[in-house]
């Protein structure tokens, strides 16, 4: 009944809540571009959007004030990497057995709370790459109309990749279950003209992000994790076309040899990365390449490891880029390579992933850099750096409120206090 409540007065505040005026005071403030925490924070906002920061902003006749104690204002949080239409499983079977049992509404109600969790663990935006019977799509809809709480989504429908690699759902599956092989409405593509195909499918139907699958996976039946699994001429179609229709792409891609493919091609931002090297970080430092190294992904898959069910196929791959991670992220930060917050949501429990920020910090980022990554530096990997990602006049009021202060200890973004969304004020525990 509580959960039937906070439902309505969440739906009201999307109705309402934005047209308010506030004044948010804290002791520290975050703007997402500088080099310091400070103190104290004020940020003004009016009508979902932000008017004001600091001593001098002008405060408008009757906004409301906030005042949050001993904590730090800052930029919502983004995740670059999330599967919030995945529900985290210990066990691998009952992920599995979810997608043939279940149906779809039930999955999309599923991913409702979901969407709430994240959004009150501090994420007002992310980016989702994969999904199933596009219910990322309806999810994105429904949070941008106000029905549902969420975060704002970027979604990308189908991740496209090979027959029988990473991104082919039906790899290692009897054909009688599905009933036919896999094509391009499922994102399986097997040449460059299939590859721009699948690109103009999934923008048809609702992607704002072109997702593929360079290399092998871990939770994937068929395949060895690191090697690549489309053609030079197959990633080069994917990143050519989906420029040209002015989205951006993200590739999955543990090995270094696919890797360097998407990078050659002009992907954007490699995903995970285990087992990158010198000449792959090289060549994503030239060109600009973002890299989302997902940690939290490699924290879920020791969980499962530890307590759950894994396929022995599966924990070997599992093992392997547990073993490579933390080495390639140390390189790639020392390097000066452009890193972007990113998670793997949905292989670890979400609401989770802040955590992210720490392990960054305890491989050698600095506490400001990681606070960077999940906010400006995530803004413009996403593309939405006009919109939001920083505390500055005329942005998105997307303002979140963490314990203390996180430039002392980054593991403050762990205990969010306050959540504001466009003006909207979705968690207040002050």
């Amino acid at each position: 009944m509580r959960r039937m409540v906070f439902a309505f007065l969440i739906c009201s505040y999307a109705l309402f809540g934005a047209d308010k005026s506030y004044v948010l005071k804290a002791a520290h403030l975050f703007d997402g571009k500088s080099e310091h925490v400070v103190s104290p924070g004020l940020v003004v906002v009016v009508n979902g959007k932000i008017t004001g920061t600091g001593a001098k902003a002008a405060i408008p006749a009757g906004a409301e004030t906030l005042d949050l104690g001993d904590v730090t204002l800052m930029p919502g949080m983004m995740d670059a990497h999330t599967h919030i239409t995945m529900p985290f499983h210990r066990d691998y079977r009952v992920g599995e057995m979810d997608l043939l049992k279940k149906t779809i509404p039930e999955r999309t109600l599923e991913t409702v709370e979901i969407a709430r969790t994240t959004l009150m663990a501090g994420f007002t935006t992310v980016r989702d790459v994969g999904s199933n019977d596009y219910i990322d799509v309806g999810l994105r809809n429904s949070i941008a109309a106000g029905k549902v709480p969420g975060p704002r989504m970027l979604v990308a429908v189908h991740a496209l990749g090979a027959t029988g690699g990473h991104c082919d759902g039906s790899a290692g599956f009897a054909p009688l279950i599905f009933g036919r092989e896999t094509g391009i409405q499922d994102g399986v593509i097997n040449s460059a003209d299939q590859a721009r195909e699948a690109v103009r499918f999934n923008i048809k139907h609702g992607a704002d992000v072109i997702k593929t699958c360079a290399t092998g996976g871990v939770f994937s039946l068929t395949d060895d994790v690191d090697t690549p699994q489309l053609t030079q001429a197959e990633l080069d179609a994917i990143v050519d076309e989906a420029h040209a229709l002015r989205r951006k792409t993200a590739a999955h891609a543990h090995g270094a040899s696919g890797a360097k493919r998407a990078i050659r091609a002009g992907i954007d931002s490699i995903e995970h990365g285990s087992f990158l090297d010198d000449e792959a970080l090289d060549m994503m430092k030239a060109r600009g390449t973002y890299y989302v190294p997902t940690l939290m992904a490699i924290e879920g898959i020791k969980e499962m490891l530890s307590d759950g069910f894994v396929p022995p196929a599966i924990a070997v791959k599992g093992r392997q880029a547990m073993d490579g991670l933390h080495a390639t992220v140390r390189k790639a930060i020392a390097r000066g390579v452009k890193i972007a917050v990113g998670t793997d949501a949905g292989v670890y429990a979400h609401g989770r992933n802040a955590g992210e920020l720490g392990i960054l910090v305890d491989l050698g980022m600095k506490p400001v850099d990681a606070l960077k990554a999940a906010t400006s530096i995530d803004a413009e990997l996403l593309g939405v750096a006009d919109r939001t990602g920083s505390l500055e006049a005329g942005k998105f009021a997307d303002i979140i409120a963490c314990a203390g202060n996180p430039e002392q200890n980054i593991r403050q973004v762990e205990k969010v206090r306050f959540v504001m969304k466009e003006g909207v004020v979705f968690k207040n525990e002050r």
